[in-house]
């Protein structure tokens, strides 16, 4: 994946599920809004007369990523897996109210719940990235392993002396 070629492979999915969750968090609340608010064309998805919730298809999607993460973890799959397992996220925790009381609180007050958490999450997860770039060496999001690292500090001390 040619997206984000300053970042490591290593970070490049942490990078996309961040984009992943703020990105589809945003656009379910507007999407569920416009429900919300009537506009002609945009409606709830059902099977035979029952609302789906978007809760699900964050299952769906995590299960389908816990798969492929078991199958094929390449620098690409890891890209992608990243950024699913974003959206899936975003999916289930735009709805974590309704699954904390186990009712359709979404436009009540308690449906701030959500809100809460996905902006908690962004936040956090932000925030670690951003702390955590180029941490431990001055290669830019790579990571060095214990072993990596001191055979550095061993050489540096080799030289020392």
């Amino acid at each position: 994946m040619r997206l984000l070629p300053g970042i490591s492979s290593e970070r490049r999915g942490f990078v996309l599920a961040w984009w992943g969750f703020g990105l589809t968090f945003g656009g379910m609340r507007l999407l569920t809004w416009l429900i919300h608010i009537d506009v002609a064309g945009v409606g709830d998805v059902q099977a035979g007369g029952v609302h789906i919730h978007h809760y699900v298809w964050g299952i769906l999607l995590l299960a389908i990523v816990g798969v492929a993460g078991l199958v094929n973890r390449t620098a690409r799959a890891r890209a992608w897996m990243g950024l699913a397992y974003g959206v899936g996220m975003a999916l289930i925790i735009d709805e974590a109210a309704l699954l904390i009381s186990l009712e359709d609180v979404y436009w009540d007050t308690d449906g701030w719940v959500s809100i809460a958490l996905a902006i908690a999450v962004i936040a956090l997860v932000g925030g670690v990235l951003a702390v955590t770039r180029g941490w431990q060496g001055s290669n830019q999001g790579h990571y060095h392993s214990s072993a990596q690292d001191r055979s550095k500090s061993q050489g540096r001390n080799r030289n020392a002396g």
